[in-house]
């Protein structure tokens, strides 16, 4: 697949930086961080609405960017999201003191790096709250509402949310008016074909010529189930019908509707499209209000389309029709004499660069390093060179039922992990807490959240002196480290994830580490339980997850987080051996 690039490694760099070039007169880039944040911001006394999500979305989620919209947004990977602490510095450059309001896609990567923000934000005093966006009605029952994913519909939310901002509204108004548009928007989408990461050759998934997938996701992932091709107005009668029966209760009659492009469909083909719909709409007794036809959540270069409406009153008519002045989206609105025009040519601001593992890690001072440290650096250097001859494989497994990205996360955050310890000689502790967080905020995605919250935990368990770890003390640890990242992923074995794996390795360490076995010979003891359990994914069906959005659809393919961490665990059991440990 052609694309215009250079590296594929450098696309996201490259991409913010000409995107900042090209619009600093709407908005900067956030120093020392991936993301950018509206001219004039921080507005004293105003609430700050940030934005975010994984890159490849164009114009989500950061062409929503400027006056009477978003106020920043982070922008992670292709499809993944950005870190906890990516998250948490474009939050921090935006604080006016009058509270930050995070809303996003209900996407468990998100979920997650957002969530460890806005609990580093509130221990700082910071007023903070949360809002996601849950639009997607093909994506679970309304019994399960809360668990839909955030589509296109998003962007009537975070309109909301930026004009209640703007026009001076308390965290509290702000919240529930975001709150309550996300209530009233309903959403659901066809694909025609898959998208194609930067740097691949091969799309994400293909669909037969004489079919479609219905209950499209936005990152790559296939659609819940496979029709029949249909014409444009019988695809109209199926959308309008499935988003019909979902009717806001105490609703009236007018609703905006949004037509949305993935990104590979013609803006002729969509204005067909919408002449049925509103032909449909009309029918059903509705009228549409100031229709949008564009290209708002995009896939890369998927083929297809989705349809959100959004269910007027007049509150939300009033946030809907305020100005709003962005790259990707402009509104003139009845207020547009009470605008200023301040900071509208601020030059954009080169990013400056910190180390996150030595701002966030204060290493015990004073305690020297000894062998079980030099032994985690070299499992861990041990894990990135495993990891990197798996990254395509991985990539095929996650692309089975998700965005097919999890291998190049892995690589991303062990490339970084190792990169932090080169040169430190600390203890294990502090080792596997240093790598820990330079894997969360490199990697991204829930596997970076996941994966580099259980490096940190890891360390966290051991003692602080190296010659107090033994066999016992390291089984405790990755005890207490499994905790830790169920806590974080709600998973529970079963539930096809790198719990799975975990879940057995962690018993039968113990018990090898109750017969009094050196670490690296009770690590080995232990591996075939966790390969039983990676293999034990093959039958199950994802509750955790992109891919539990696809029920059966996700059994038969090994779990890539179950077999990434069983990689892991098993070069970090060469790195041991060789080691001495």
């Amino acid at each position: 697949m052609k694309r215009m690039l250079n590296e594929g490694s450098a696309f996201r760099e490259e991409m913010i930086a000409g995107y900042a070039s090209a619009y600093g007169r709407y908005l900067q880039r956030v120093p020392g961080a991936s993301g950018v944040m509206a001219n004039g911001t921080p507005a004293p006394g105003r609430v700050s609405v940030v934005v975010g999500g994984g890159s490849g979305h164009y114009p989500a989620f950061y062409g929503l960017v400027g006056q009477g919209l978003a106020s920043a947004a982070v922008i992670g990977d292709i499809f993944t999201s950005p870190s906890g602490e990516q998250c948490y510095r474009v939050a921090k450059a935006v604080d006016a003191g009058a509270g930050i309001l995070f809303t996003f896609g209900n996407y468990s990567g998100d979920v997650m790096n957002f969530g460890m923000a806005e609990a580093r934000l509130r221990a700082e005093g910071v007023a903070v709250c949360t809002v996601l966006v849950t639009d997607d009605v093909l994506s679970a029952g309304p019994e399960e509402a809360d668990r839909r994913r955030g589509i296109a519909g998003g962007f009537y939310v975070f309109k909301s949310a930026g004009a209640s901002a703007a026009r001076g509204d308390s965290l509290d108004d702000v919240e529930a008016f975001t709150r309550h548009a996300n209530a009233r928007v309903r959403t659901a989408g066809v694909a025609f074909a898959g998208c194609t990461v930067p740097g691949q050759d091969q799309p994400l998934f293909n669909v037969a010529p004489d079919k479609m997938e219905i209950g499209l996701g936005i990152h790559g992932e296939p659609g819940v189930r496979v029709a029949e091709q249909m014409p444009a107005r019988d695809i109209a009668a199926m959308l309008v019908e499935t988003l019909l029966a979902e009717t806001p209760a105490g609703t009236g009659s007018d609703v905006a509707v949004l037509v949305n492009g993935l990104g590979g469909t013609k803006y002729e083909e969509m204005f067909v499209f919408y002449n049925d719909v509103t032909a449909l709409l009309d029918q059903a007794g509705l009228q549409a209000y100031n229709p949008l036809i564009g290209e708002f959540v995009t896939s890369l270069d998927m083929t297809g389309m989705s349809l959100s409406l959004f269910w007027l009153d007049d509150d939300l008519k009033s946030l809907l029709d305020a100005t709003a002045s962005t790259p990707a989206f402009t509104s003139i609105g009845p207020d547009v004499t009470q605008t200023t025009a301040s900071a509208s040519n601020a030059p954009a601001t080169g990013v400056g660069t910190t180390s996150a593992e030595t701002d966030a890690v204060r290493d015990e001072g004073g305690i020297p390093g000894g062998e079980f440290g030099e032994s985690v650096r070299a499992a861990l250097r041990q894990a990135l060179a495993t990891i990197e001859k798996m990254e395509s494989e991985l990539g095929r497994l996650d692309a089975a039922a998700g965005d097919g990205d999890h291998g190049a996360g892995m690589v991303r955050g062990l490339r970084a992990a190792v990169e932090a310890i080169e040169g430190f000689d600390g203890t294990a502790r502090q080792t596997f807490r240093r790598g820990g967080i330079a894997f969360q905020n490199a990697a991204g995605g829930a596997s970076g959240a996941l994966v580099g919250a259980w490096l940190i935990a890891i360390g966290t368990g051991l003692p602080d002196r190296d010659e107090a770890v033994d066999a016992a003390a390291v089984a405790l640890a990755l005890d207490q480290a499994l905790s830790t990242l169920q806590g974080l992923g709600q998973a529970q074995p079963g539930d096809k994830t790198m719990v799975d794996t975990l879940a057995p390795f962690c018993a039968a360490l113990n018990d090898a580490a109750a017969r009094g076995l050196r670490i690296s010979d009770a690590w080995a003891a232990a591996l075939p339980a966790g390969a039983a359990g990676m293999l034990s994914t093959i039958d199950m069906v994802s509750r955790r997850g992109r891919a539990s959005r696809l029920g059966e659809r996700s059994r038969g393919v090994q779990d890539a987080g179950a077999t990434s961490i069983y990689h892991v665990l098993y070069a970090f059991g060469t790195g041991f051996k060789n080691s001495g440990s």
